[in-house]
């Protein structure tokens, strides 16, 4: 473990469960044949690999780096080649899914990476949830962009129909259960009714970092030149969620803005 957020005391819980402590990532690189990461931005994961205790500079022949990260395509293909310059490997393995899967082991893991470093590393995965790998360096993460750009829409659309339905007189309650059994009612919407309906404070996937998603995946459609109005909808609605201060509540805080910004209907007289 490593970085400004943890330090050896915020760890200390784990150490005691068997973790062990090392000071950087170069040191762990070095003493494992497979190393994972799981960093929140293109910033980070470049300090945590490139340096004189960058991880890379411990990523010997024959080890294997599989970062989780949802990041950069353009970021993480820069760093696979310098893990192959080194002569090791990395695979980019972002995930999809929330709480629940993490519990249960139920992942979808996107890869993309060299197909026999893959077929090494697969049952080490599959502790993880269900891997497949769809294609070359970058390429699981350009799926786990368009993965969350449906996400996204897809909760800024529940929400609105939600709202709609309970400002017409329909209780919010029956509408949520009658819209999630309905064609409409994808796992994820299913999954997170209960957190529409009582926002946690807690949160399984907050909206700063589905909102850093959706900034990627638009990012990457401008170099592509590919249209995509819907996720140009969520990041402007994600970034009034923010505004309102949301930032680190969950997705499904999008029915609360929404709430928050429609204009109140007169009472009865």
């Amino acid at each position: 473990m490593y970085g400004e957020a943890h330090s050896r005391e915020e760890s200390q819980h784990l150490i005691d469960d068997g973790l062990q402590w090392r000071e950087t990532p170069r040191e762990v690189a070095a003493e494992v044949d497979i190393v994972f990461t799981s960093i929140p931005n293109d910033r980070v994961l470049e300090e945590v690999a490139v340096g004189s205790d960058g991880l890379l500079e411990g990523l010997g022949p024959g080890k294997v780096w599989i970062d989780v990260s949802t990041v950069s395509p353009r970021v993480s293909r820069e760093l696979a080649k310098r893990a192959s310059d080194r002569g090791g490997a990395m695979l980019d393995a972002p995930v999809s899914g929330s709480v629940p899967q993490v519990q249960a082991g139920t992942l979808t893991i996107m890869v993309g990476g060299d197909e026999d470093v893959y077929k090494r590393v697969e049952p080490v995965l599959r502790e993880l949830g269900t891997p497949t790998r769809v294609g070359d360096n970058g390429q699981g993460l350009a799926l786990k962009l368009a993965v969350n750009i449906s996400l996204a829409v897809q909760m800024l659309a529940f929400s609105e129909g939600l709202l709609l339905a309970e400002r017409d007189g329909v209780d919010r309650k029956l509408a949520a259960d009658v819209m999630t059994r309905s064609a409409i009612g994808s796992p994820m919407l299913k999954a997170r009714e209960p957190l529409v309906l009582d926002l946690p404070e807690e949160a399984w996937f907050d909206v700063g970092f589905m909102h850093k998603d959706i900034r990627l995946a638009l990012a990457m459609a401008r170099e592509l030149h590919v249209p995509l109005p819907s996720a140009e909808a969520a990041d402007r609605m994600l970034s009034r969620a923010e505004d309102l201060g949301y930032e680190h509540r969950d997705l499904a805080a999008l029915f609360t803005v929404l709430d928050q910004m429609a204009v109140k209907r007169p009472e009865a007289a």
